[in-house]
This record gives structure tokens, sequence and C-alpha cells, in this order.
């Protein structure tokens, strides 16, 4: 049995652009652009590199994402209105179950890892 390879985000990956779909829309006209570099076999777990315009919008995590900010300036407000700001060189996770609002505040690009079980969650 071969090795699975090492993936290097050094090689070129054909991006796929977006734009929030309109009834989740709060201000701006953010464009999206997401380099997916790795998708594992069970297609729970991707990495890659997404960047954003300025824009907000709702968001609603079904999926565990850790984030690495290499450009930017983001927060992320909650339902219950807390609010994390986070700048180039920040890290941070949005834990599945997160609802609120996605803001970007200067074009952003981060490094990202998410991991989205297929299992139900136990209560």
């Amino acid at each position: 049995m071969e090795s699975p390879q090492v993936v290097s985000f050094r090689t070129v990956v054909e991006p796929q652009s977006s734009r929030p779909e309109a009834d989740r829309l709060i201000s701006g006209e953010p464009h999206l652009t997401l380099w997916n570099y790795f998708t594992d076999a069970s297609q729970q777990f991707f990495a890659g590199i997404w960047a954003a315009t300025r824009g907000s919008w709702r968001v609603q995590y079904s999926e565990c994402e850790f984030c690495h900010l290499l450009e930017g300036h983001v927060a992320l407000s909650d339902q219950a209105g807390r609010r994390w700001e986070f700048r180039a060189g920040e890290s941070f996770v949005v834990p599945a179950g997160f609802a609120g609002i996605w803001e970007v505040i200067e074009d952003c690009r981060k490094l990202y890892a998410i991991f989205e079980s297929r299992q139900p969650p136990t209560t």
C-alpha cells in the first residue's frame, strides 16, 4: 500500500469564487475566493486558503474551523452580542454550532482547516 503524499500549499489550485447568499448578506458586496488544497477520503476534513473582500453576512457553522489570518481584519459576533476581532497573524477556532455574523473589516486572507463530522452530535 502506497503512503499518502504530503500536500503543499505551494502547488497551483483552481480558485472557486462566490458571494454570500442574498438572504444572509448584511452589508457590502463581499467577494469570496477559496483555494481548497486538501479533502480527505471521508469528505470530513478540508484545508486551504480563503479570501474575502469587505462586507458582512450571517453564518451558521455545522463544522469546526481553525483559522489563521494571513492578511486583513475580521470580526465575528454571536447571537448573544459577543464580538471577537482578529488581525493578520492571529489564529482562532469557530466551533460547530456557532451562529452569528462574519464581518470583513479589511480585505482578508486566511489559512483554514475544517472538520465536519458525519456523525450526529450526542446529547
